[in-house]
């Protein structure tokens, strides 16, 4: 097995692995500072950062180290490879990289949205000089605001390592950033009348090791050091990007990507990333509410799931066969499994159907060429499915109701009069069910919507209880290619309204508190399919199933 010493430790490779100095570096827990890297982009060795000293270890023991230092992100490691960073070269080669970095930087950290997780701040703390030797005024360029819709570019701020360049070139294709002028000179720029508004433009942001692209809808609203992250996934399409949800004072902020080489890489698209508005929508169903003499009122909810309960135990006791309920695509595993199993057991007449799925489009694949047409090889896609767990709540259905039943199928019946008591869960902040297709609802004698935003189908109900978002809620999803992820509780829900596991553990009775992480070792024995839920690995980077 190949071997490499970094700082006097030794790393072990694999046979076929293929790292520079700061991959293995890493494996040893060591740093070695960087800009211009990225394991997600080509290798262009310009920041100079990352300088360290190589050498090779001889069948007789000693080493024979080059005599420069040279780039770690461009200098592959092989067995007998010797890394130093702790030298006195290597660390007056970073302390003279930093300070020219320097030279025309502004002291913006007070204002600046990247202080506290800025490389050029904590990279200067641990290998920079404590002062500056410039005495001269620092030169100023204008700031760039017209860089892209949600971007923002302070270009005073840039570093030079165009990650953000090559991006646009590599991963989106679009290839509307580009580096102008020359030497001191040069600067980041859109070619002329072409803004960076692609579909993947704010992970520019995300690269940016600075504070030079900032996000237009972030800007100056959080210092990050307030900020409380939960691991989660976007539920925008049924990609599953890992993310992290960033919040204050229960209050999200924003949406980054969280590396996961199962799923997405390290990036997210625009739709997810700013898509999350819905959370804190005045419009949120934020009571459980009942019918009452033709209007809705707001009740407790002691109330309103014992006449839940009640009416379902009923209704499946006299007509069982009348009876059904809608499992939304945006439920999770843990959620779909407490209903689907509860209405089973009530009888097992009871019918259980897929919620509306909706689709947008086609896939949409990036790169993209010249023409805005998808290159074959395929760095990132936006799913025309936009929902985050289909395939999960298709697993529970197809084990509890042993096919899946096509929510038409239900419309159809309800429009006839062959149902009375339905059980709808929403979660689609569009809504899922249009006016038209709402309409065949209207001769439901027990209408239950469990939702959070007001929509066609609430409309109707009769017993409506407010849900949460994924945002407030705990659980597993599994994406379009079966990678099962788990969501964490980020903020509380609004005012009364509350996670749809708790309503629906409640609903069936159970004792205690809502707990996934029991519920998914529930799933996995009764649920042969869903198996795999039990491991431990779950919980970082998510399980095929």
């Amino acid at each position: 097995m190949p071997t490499v010493t970094v700082n006097g430790k030794e790393v072990s490779l694999g046979d076929s692995e293929r790292l520079n100095c700061i991959q293995a570096a890493k494996r040893a827990d060591i740093e070695i500072p960087h800009y211009c890297w990225h394991p997600a982009l080509t290798v262009v060795a310009s920041c100079r950062m990352c300088l360290v000293e190589v050498g090779d270890k001889k069948p007789d023991g000693t080493v024979a180290m080059q005599p420069k230092v040279v780039p770690g992100c461009q200098t592959p490691v092989k067995d007998g490879t010797v890394i130093v960073t702790n030298s006195a070269k290597v660390k007056q080669a970073q302390a003279a990289t930093l300070e020219y970095l320097l030279l025309n930087h502004p002291l913006d950290c007070p204002t600046c949205d990247q202080a506290g997780e800025c490389f050029l701040q904590d990279y200067t703390y641990k290998f920079g000089h404590m002062q500056s030797r410039l005495m001269e005024p620092k030169e100023l360029k204008p700031d760039k605001d017209y860089i892209g819709d949600q971007i923002t570019l302070f270009t005073d701020r840039c570093v030079m390592c165009t990650r953000c360049v090559r991006f646009t070139r590599e991963i989106s294709g679009t290839g509307e950033l580009q580096v102008i002028n020359r030497g001191d000179h040069e600067e980041i720029d859109i070619f002329p009348g072409i803004p960076v508004n692609n579909k993947l433009a704010g992970n520019v942001v995300d690269l940016c090791p600075v504070g030079a692209l900032c996000s237009k809808d972030f800007l100056y609203k959080q210092r990050v050091w307030w900020l409380k992250s939960a691991d989660s996934v976007c539920p925008d399409c049924s990609a599953g990007c890992s993310i992290k949800v960033d919040q204050n004072n229960e209050t999200v902020f924003r949406l980054k990507p969280r590396n996961n080489p199962q799923a997405q890489g390290d990036f997210m698209c625009d739709d997810g990333r700013f898509g999350w508005k819905y959370i804190h929508s005045d419009q949120r169903l934020k009571r459980p509410e009942m019918s009452q003499d033709d209007r809705r009122v707001a009740v407790d909810w002691d109330t309103a799931l014992t006449a839940t309960r009640n009416g379902l135990k009923d209704a499946a006791t006299k007509t069982p066969k009348a009876v059904a309920a809608v499992l939304s695509p945006w439920m999770t595993v843990e959620e779909a499994y407490l209903l689907a199993k509860h209405l089973k057991s009530l009888s097992p007449d009871v019918r259980l159907a897929l919620g509306p799925v909706r689709v947008e489009g086609q896939d949409d694949h990036y790169p993209k060429d010249v023409r805005g047409n998808a290159q074959e090889n395929v760095k990132f896609t936006i799913r025309a499915e936009k929902c985050p767990n289909r395939r999960g709540v298709e697993a529970v259905l197809q084990h509890f109701q042993g096919s899946i039943i096509n929510i038409g199928d239900i419309l159809g019946d309800a429009a006839e009069g062959r149902i009375d008591t339905l059980y709808f869960v929403g979660g689609d902040p569009c809504g899922g069910l249009d006016e038209s297709h709402a309409a065949a609802l209207a001769k439901v004698k027990t209408l239950i919507v469990q939702d959070i935003l007001p929509s066609a189908v609430s409309a109707r109900g009769h017993i409506l209880l407010a849900a949460g978002s994924f945002a407030e809620r705990d659980g597993t999803f599994i994406n379009h290619s079966g990678l099962a992820q788990t969501i964490k509780r980020a903020i509380r829900s609004p005012e009364d309204a509350r996670p749809d596991g708790r309503i629906l553990w409640e609903l069936v009775g159970r004792k205690g508190l809502f707990n996934s992480r029991v519920l998914l070792q529930e799933i996995a024995l009764e649920i042969p399919r869903l198996a795999a839920l039990s491991g431990e690995s779950l919980e970082f980077n998510g399980v095929p199933v």
